[in-house]
């Protein structure tokens, strides 16, 4: 199914479920919890509340060579728009990709949609463990804590 197709099929609307599909255009449904949604507003905040030229998007749509991806966060710069306006999906990453992650989820899989991520452009990967440790990523690696954005907690406490 093109990305499209998706979006506007009647029968995926409201889903308590986030869509992604592969490169075969297969569609994927992952659930969702509530803590894992309690962590996306709470970064998505953050991003607000840091500036006028700090933008987050919830659960924003890339088109990946693996399909449409879903960021579960993402930053974009004010230049972002003017490049890429509101298309769906998004043919760039924004700058900063964040995604929270559940045990379920793999160390491959992460490496997989990290690399997924650089080839669109952009410039850091963040993931939220289930436990709200942050990990920071550029395309050289691991980072000791982001460089765009050096004042990030490195660790979230949903309970606070």
């Amino acid at each position: 199914m093109e990305w499209r197709e998706v979006i506007e099929h009647p029968s995926l609307q409201d889903l308590p479920f986030k869509i992604e599909t592969n490169a075969e255009g297969y569609i994927m449904m992952v659930a969702a919890k509530n803590k894992h949604r309690e962590f996306q507003i709470r970064i998505a905040a953050w991003f607000q509340s840091h500036g006028e030229e700090n933008r987050a998007i919830v659960e924003c749509n890339i088109q990946t060579s693996d399909g449409v991806k879903i960021a579960d966060v993402a930053w974009r710069s004010a230049e972002f728009p003017g490049r890429n306006k509101y298309n769906d999906p998004y043919q760039e990453s924004p700058e900063v990709i964040v995604e929270v992650i559940s045990p379920s989820n793999s160390e491959r899989a992460r490496k997989h949609k990290m690399a997924l991520y650089f080839e669109r452009g952009a410039r850091e990967v963040w993931f939220c463990g289930d436990d709200g440790d942050m990990r920071f990523f550029d395309s050289r690696g691991e980072l000791e804590r982001s460089v765009m954005f050096k004042e990030f907690p490195v660790r979230i406490d949903i309970d606070a």
